[in-house]
């Protein structure tokens, strides 16, 4: 015989999951999260509304939150549009005065404010800013990279043009902002100190501000799992060590390679620990901190 005041267990399920997050929540007030947004995720209108309810929540449970994104994809469509041909070495792309300009005007204007009306519909209060607004990622001009030529063979030194990478952050308006309980949401442009605008890699960017600021995690949304093993099982707990000896066996290899330089560079930089993350499966972050399990693998030093 059922009793008909008992408890829906939909209901008692989601009591638990609140239990189960309770002590994260706790731990995590008043930390500070740099997320790095990008890949197929930004694209999908569920997941990107997936993200925006994400970052407003964990606002809400008292998680400093600071957007970085990406939009290769999208500078890449939009020089296509206008018919300017794209060139890349080293995964960077060639960037001319055009090309930087063109970047810019999508970074910083379509793709930043786009984020920005999630988060808002999200119910949050965000501001879309770049790294030339308030002086806050200077930049310097990246080296060159050396390629062959595809004719001859010869390796000859190849000049990106307006690739930067960041050498200093400043993050007194990234303070004034958290501190109106405002989510910035930062676009990978940076300033010279020649007074150059410069494109600079998502990642990257992402990884300087969150070391500046002493971030209690620095989030990396990607297309993947995360970082696996041999067999394709998920590896949830990284240390330097452990990453040398997975790229010295070719465990990790291609893409994944920078992006472990990233978290690497921002746990030494400061970081307590950086999450490489599937954005392409709902509410991954929400997963990876207010879950015993995780969702990623982590990074630290």
């Amino acid at each position: 015989m059922t009793d008909k005041h008992a408890p829906d267990p939909a209901l008692l399920a989601k009591a638990e999951v609140l239990t189960e997050a309770l002590p994260y929540m706790q731990r995590y007030a008043g930390q500070t999260f740099v997320v790095k947004y990008g890949g197929h995720a930004m694209g999908d209108p569920e997941l990107a509304k997936d993200f925006a309810e994400d970052v407003v929540l964990m606002k809400a449970v008292g998680i400093n939150v600071v957007v970085v994104h990406g939009g290769g994809p999208q500078i890449g469509a939009m020089l296509k549009r206008l018919g300017v041909e794209s060139k890349f070495v080293g995964g960077l792309r060639v960037t001319d005065a055009e090309t930087a300009q063109i970047a810019e005007m999508v970074l910083a204007g379509s793709i930043n404010k786009e984020i920005v009306g999630w988060i808002s519909q999200a119910g949050g209060r965000a501001v879309g800013i770049s790294g030339k607004d308030g002086g806050l990622v200077l930049c310097e001009k990246v080296a060159g990279k050396r390629e062959a030529d595809p004719n001859s063979g010869i390796e000859r030194h190849v000049d990106l043009g307006f690739v930067g990478e960041p050498v200093q952050v400043d993050r007194r308006i990234l303070d004034s902002l958290t501190r109106d309980g405002i989510i910035p949401v930062v676009a990978p442009v940076g300033i010279g100190a020649d007074g150059h605008t410069y494109n600079v890699n998502a990642d990257t960017m992402a990884g300087a501000i969150a070391s500046a600021l002493g971030a209690s995690r620095f989030f990396l949304l990607t297309d993947v799992a995360g970082v696996l093993d041999k067999q394709g099982e998920l590896l949830t707990d990284l240390r330097p060590d452990d990453i040398r000896a997975l790229q010295g066996d070719g465990t990790i290899s291609g893409g994944m390679i920078p992006k472990l330089e990233t978290c690497l560079n921002a746990v030494q930089g400061g970081v307590d620990a950086a999450v490489i993350l599937d954005g392409r499966v709902p509410h991954a972050m929400l997963l990876e901190i207010f879950t015993r399990r995780g969702a990623g693998t982590l990074v630290r030093a």
